[in-house]
Parts: structure tokens; C-alpha cells; sequence
């Protein structure tokens, strides 16, 4: 009950995204199990060391980063319960993340994503006009994948060459369009209505049959076309971090950076700097006399 409860409340009032509000669920369901299979407990009647038991449990099974999440879904669960008076004391307010060392974001180099833009023949049919466009807005425009999927007709401004992104918490940005990646979205309108049935109408992304398109085909399609690079790195997120290396690489401001990629602040995308000086290293070798 009060699980649910908490669901509601970051769906409603706090306007999660559903894949937020799914995750917490995910974590608090089976932080729930195992109080009833550990202690016979329920999420009211726990304390400290029951919910740092489960934490320990989960260290020896997951990675960090993971373990993390769950912490932070059972500190916000625990500070709502005390917030409504369900509880008289916080039993998650003690309870510290696990260290996670830092990765360098993954990214393709500029001759293999302009190669496969560039040089690559997509099929001359609606599918191939739709996947091109995929691949452009994701390395164009550095939106994520539920980003993209939710695009409707109208936050698409050509006139004005921008584009309307509703990103996490149902925080609106906008973002520019450049002059190829138009033409790539003029292209697919013309497919698009040739469509004589679009079912999801407002959508301004649909598959052949008319329908909104879904997390695992965009993953399909971008692994297909990422496969043909000399690159590994073969999802979708692997072009949003090429967009903001590319950027900063080629003299982007990092603020801007962080407005075009959505992140509530500048840490999330200080991690980009990275790459960079391993460009600004790599120029600094082969052009100062004494490197």
C-alpha cells in the first residue's frame, strides 16, 4: 500500500518519468521480499540494520552504481514516509553510497559516424528514411532514446530550425537543427505522408504501419547500423555521448553542452571533459617543438 502510494507521488506530483517511477518500483518490490522472507517485516516496522543487511546482500551481487540506485530509492521512500507522518524516524537517513570510480564515456570517432551518415546507402524506402534519421538525431542533437521516441509533430520547427525535447521530469529544451539533419526530417515527411493510415497520429516518429515507435526497436536499428562502424559500442546512449565529445572536442562551451543535453547541472557533463583532453593532448604532441 504504501509503496504504491510513493509511485503515485513521484508520478503525479514530482513528474518522474515512467522509467524513473519503474525503477523505483523494481527496487522498493523486492526490498519488500526480502523483509518478509528475512525478518517477516513489513517497510513500516524496519530500522537501520534491516535495511543495511539488504544493502550488504546486494553489494556481493551487483555492481556499485546499481547498488547505489536502490539506496537512493529507499532514501526517498523513507523521507516521503516520515514527511507524511507514517513513520516517527528515518531509517534509510544514515545509510551511505557505495564508491563508484568514475568511467569514460564511450563515443565514435568522427570519420566512423560521418562515414556511416555520409557514404552509407540506406535502403531508398520508408524504413531506410526512418533509421537514417534515427541515427542523425541521436548523433545531432544528443537527445536519449525516450526523448526521441516521444518527438510529436509539433515540437518539430523547421521554419525556425529548432526542435522541442521533453526530457526528464517533463523539462522542456530546445535544441538546433543543423542544415543536413533538416533536410534527413524532410525527407522522412515526405515518407511519412505517403503512410495512408497513421495510427499514432501526433507522434512525429512512426514504423511503416503507423505506430509509435518503442525502446527495443530504436535499439534494433541503431545496433544494426552501429555494428557496421569498426566501433563495439553499438546503443543508442553511445551516440549521445559521441554528440557532446564532438562538441567539446571541436570548441563547444561546456554550459551550452549541458542546456542540449537536458542535465540539471554542470557535474553530469564535466565527465565529457575527459575526451577532450585526450584531443587537446593528442594536438598538443604533434604541434608543440619540445612534446
Amino acid at each position: 500500500m504504501y509503496v504504491t502510494q510513493f509511485l503515485k507521488y513521484l508520478e503525479l506530483e514530482k513528474r518522474y518519468s515512467p522509467n524513473t517511477v519503474s525503477s523505483y518500483s523494481v527496487d522498493l518490490n523486492q526490498f519488500q521480499d526480502y523483509l518478509k522472507l528475512t525478518y517477516d517485516a513489513d517497510v513500516i516496522s524496519v530500522n537501520y540494520q534491516m535495511i543495511r543487511s539488504w544493502v550488504l546482500q546486494l553489494t556481493d551481487s551487483i555492481q556499485s552504481k546499481s547498488v547505489n540506485r536502490k539506496i537512493t530509492s529507499l532514501k526517498s521512500f523513507y523521507k516521503y514516509l516520515f514527511l507524511m507522518g507514517k513513520i516517527k524516524s528515518n531509517p534509510a537517513l544514515k545509510l551511505s553510497y557505495s564508491k563508484v570510480a568514475k568511467k569514460i564515456p564511450s563515443f565514435i570517432i568522427e570519420d566512423q559516424i560521418n562515414s556511416l551518415l555520409d557514404n552509407f546507402t540506406f535502403e531508398n524506402n520508408y524504413d531506410g528514411f526512418l533509421d537514417r534519421l534515427i541515427i542523425d538525431l541521436f548523433y545531432s542533437t544528443g537527445i536519449r532514446r525516450s526523448e526521441l521516441i516521444n518527438i510529436k509533430l509539433f515540437d518539430v520547427d523547421l521554419s525556425a530550425n529548432r526542435l522541442k525535447v521533453l526530457g526528464k521530469r517533463n523539462k522542456e529544451r530546445f535544441v538546433p537543427l543543423n542544415k543536413e539533419l533538416k533536410k534527413s526530417m524532410e525527407s522522412y515527411l515526405e515518407q511519412r505522408n505517403d503512410i495512408s493510415n497513421v495510427i499514432d497520429k501526433s507522434f512525429f516518429l512512426v514504423t511503416k504501419k503507423g505506430k509509435k515507435l518503442y525502446p527495443s526497436l530504436v535499439y534494433r536499428r541503431v545496433r544494426k547500423y552501429l555494428l557496421m562502424t569498426s566501433s563495439n559500442k553499438i546503443n543508442p546512449h553511445v551516440l549521445r555521448h559521441t554528440f557532446a565529445t564532438h562538441m567539446l572536442n571541436n570548441g563547444a562551451d561546456l554550459n551550452a553542452i549541458k542546456e542540449m543535453l537536458g542535465h540539471a547541472n554542470l557535474a553530469a557533463t564535466q565527465i565529457y571533459t575527459h575526451n577532450s583532453i585526450k584531443e587537446l593532448k593528442s594536438v598538443y604532441n604533434n604541434a608543440h617543438p619540445r612534446a
